[in-house]
């Protein structure tokens, strides 16, 4: 994230998600958020002494409180270019936008275990009602690679029943037909290269004469 994209995040509402999975209690919480009203303010050189005017800890306390975050890295004080020193609470912006993506990365693991449970389900309840038994592990396994490698269960479902419509009830056959799909729109996308040939191993020519050719069923 760049440093205008962290900037375009509300800092406060990121200190407020997120203080307590920091180990931050209510009276550390209360100083980070008047530090920050009072830089807003132009007050760069923040001491306990400035803080314990607007705020009911005591100067001691708020001491404390700061040692603790120069110690934890939340705060740093640093001086500009006039020579004078600063507080700054660029740290813990970055440690919290840190937190806001890695929690950003998280949630899209969820959406995706969630939208890959759903097409397995669905895909191993059609292809057992199509083929009216249950699946093998291998089986299983093999739906699942398909699903990894990015296919839609609508594209698996309608394999399946282009191997139906000729006869062939394996997943074998459904696996073909995936590949051959994928072959030809790699063929049409690219002008003659497809990653399926890194699959069978085989020269990009080969790989066209099996994208091009009708299957035949005949060992399934």
């Amino acid at each position: 994230m760049t440093a205008i994209q962290m900037e375009a995040l509300d800092f406060r509402y990121l200190l407020l998600e997120y203080y307590k999975k920091l180990d931050i209690n209510e009276n550390e919480l209360s100083v980070l958020l008047m530090i920050d009203h009072l830089r807003s303010q132009k007050n760069i050189f923040i001491t306990p002494d400035l803080l314990s005017l607007k705020m009911n800890l005591t100067t001691d306390q708020l001491d404390e409180i700061l040692v603790k975050f120069l110690d934890r890295k939340f705060i740093a004080y640093t001086i500009d270019q006039n020579g004078n020193m600063k507080l700054s609470l660029k740290p813990i912006r970055k440690i919290l936008y840190e937190e806001f993506q890695n929690n950003l990365t998280k949630e899209a693991e969820m959406i995706n275990d969630v939208q890959k449970s759903n097409a397995l389900k669905n895909i191993y309840q059609v292809f057992e009602n199509e083929l009216n038994r249950k699946l093998s592990p291998l089986e299983i396994s093999l739906v699942g690679e398909w699903v990894d490698n990015g296919l839609s269960d609508e594209t698996i479902i309608a394999a399946l029943r282009e191997a139906l419509a000729k006869g062939r009830k394996t997943l074998k056959s459904v696996d073909r037909i995936l590949l051959q799909w994928q072959a030809k729109d790699d063929i049409e996308k690219t002008g003659g290269y497809t990653t399926i040939s890194e699959r069978w191993n085989k020269d990009i020519d080969k790989t066209i004469e099996i994208a091009k050719a009708k299957w035949i069923d005949d060992e399934d």
